[in-house]
């Protein structure tokens, strides 16, 4: 199971990615995100040590330009910017905007995944 010591030495410049994939549904949400506020320029999609299983994903409005340490994943105008710390964890991951319901929300289909926690709230990932 990788650590929060890993993550932090990991070097991200050092790796070929593969990348990260928004649906049609998943940029239509952030580009209505966008809309509403004029400081938005997009999401940003980290992971963060959580819960019993490691790490959590953790999602928060970019504002301005990406960070030095940020790469951007566009489509069709809506950008998701990740921190290239958080790549090893999320290369691959697929993201999407369900509705189940009257829960709305974004879902990661994250090949990196080797197990959840029962909740849903926490994952853990492949050691390489």
């Amino acid at each position: 199971m990788a650590n929060q010591s890993e993550l932090e030495s990991f070097d991200p410049k050092a790796a070929n990615w593969r990348g990260l994939t928004l649906t049609d549904k998943a940029a239509g949400q952030i580009k209505n995100l966008m809309a509403g506020n004029s400081e938005v320029t997009g999401l940003r999609l980290d992971v963060k040590p959580s819960g019993c299983a490691g790490f959590a994903y953790a999602l928060s409005f970019a504002k301005g330009e990406a960070e030095s340490d940020e790469l951007i994943f566009t489509h069709q105008g809506a950008h998701l910017f990740v921190p290239e710390k958080a790549m090893p964890y999320l290369d691959g991951t697929e993201v999407d905007f369900i509705s189940e319901g009257l829960n709305q929300m974004f879902k990661y289909d994250n090949p990196n995944v080797e197990n959840a926690c029962g909740c849903g709230e926490s994952f853990n990932v492949h050691d390489e």
